[in-house]
């Protein structure tokens, strides 16, 4: 091999030259600071093995001559886009919004720990997901590894491209069969949780308030049973209301089993939204919340106590799920084959 190059920073002289008018390139900007090419691309990178004093002169250098990296480029050449995809199905439930306060909040806390690591977001929505939707991003070569929020209808969409594809982590319920990284909350356990305090609060007509089909709120779904079951109680088919998950269709639904004279003393519903549009709509029907029926919701999302009144709720830790999520997709990306993980759920009893 022949000599190393030296990095010392050279002074500008005859030899090196102003750089050329118009758009100016690496190889400008490494003439002008006396070093290769390589050198100039590691600095501006930020990489250690350049001396910091070299590294801000390089910056300094480039800044003055409004020299930009090409991230393209730069993305192409070390096969790397430092993005990561944050992926939104919404097969199930067309009309739910990213504006949802679940999303928003996964959404936002998912964030900070992939800008955290240096890298930026994409975020995309999927509504009605056709054959191969998930190639089809992958196939994009946006970014480098994608984060699924919720299983929705697309569990064998999921395992198809988990059985080709590693940097994928999807947050959802532990469903038979499945074959990709996830991370969630034990929903089954989060659910018992809840009807069995219903049941200690001497409630024995527990209606369930939830859209069917999604993953997650089946295992709910199946909880619920299981504590009703164990308390001696037999599920009422006619307190089963398949509430969606926004408030234009989950107030109908309420109220249709209200207007319906099923006798209920108590709710459960698939999260805290239909919970709090539970409360409101009992209320606006001359039903006391929690005197006549007692309402308890699931994810404890940042609205839920600011309820009136406040909400009882199935506690999902998001933060600790968004830190998961992120940590497991990174491992992935870097050749790991990291487990699923299923965080314990907690009650928080509140005033409804």
């Amino acid at each position: 091999c022949g000599p190393r190059r030296s990095t010392k920073l050279r002074p500008m002289s005859r030899d090196h030259p102003a750089p050329p008018a118009g758009r100016i390139k690496m190889a400008d900007i490494a003439r002008l600071a006396g070093v290769s090419t390589s050198t100039v691309s590691r600095a501006l990178s930020g990489h250690k093995s350049i001396p910091q004093g070299l590294r801000d002169r390089i910056a300094e250098l480039a800044q003055a001559h409004g020299y930009v990296v090409n991230q393209s480029a730069r993305s192409l050449r070390l096969q790397r886009t430092h993005v990561i995809g944050v992926v939104v199905p919404l097969g199930h439930e067309r009309e739910q919004l990213i504006s949802d306060p679940f999303f928003l909040e996964m959404i936002g806390r998912l964030a900070d720990e992939i800008t955290g690591r240096g890298y930026e977001v994409l975020l995309k929505k999927v509504v009605a997901p056709r054959t191969g939707w998930l190639q089809r991003i992958v196939q994009s070569q946006r970014s480098d590894g994608l984060l699924v929020i919720g299983q929705s209808d697309q569990h064998d969409a999921l395992n198809t491209l988990a059985d080709e594809y590693r940097p994928l982590v999807v947050w959802g319920g532990d469903i038979a069969e499945r074959r990709y990284c996830t991370v969630g909350t034990d929903n089954v356990a989060g659910a018992r949780m809840a009807v069995q305090h219903l049941v200690a609060q001497g409630r024995r007509r527990i209606a369930f308030l939830g859209p069917p089909g999604a993953p997650e709120v089946e295992l709910r779904r199946a909880g619920y049973l299981q504590a009703l079951s164990e308390a001696g109680l037999t599920p009422e088919p006619d307190l089963f209301a398949p509430a969606h998950f926004t408030i234009e269709t989950a107030q109908p639904t309420v109220q249709a089993l209200v207007d319906s004279g099923a006798s209920f003393d108590a709710v459960f519903a698939a999260s805290d939204l239909i919970a709090m549009t539970a409360v409101q709509t009992l209320k606006q029907a001359g039903r006391s919340v929690p005197e006549e029926v007692s309402v308890v919701g699931f994810d404890d999302i940042a609205l839920a106590q600011h309820g009136a009144p406040p909400l009882t709720t199935v506690r999902q830790d998001l933060a600790a799920g968004a830190r998961g999520m992120v940590d497991l997709l990174f491992r992935r990306i870097a050749g790991g084959a990291p487990e699923s993980v299923f965080m314990a759920p907690e009650l928080i009893v509140r005033q409804t």
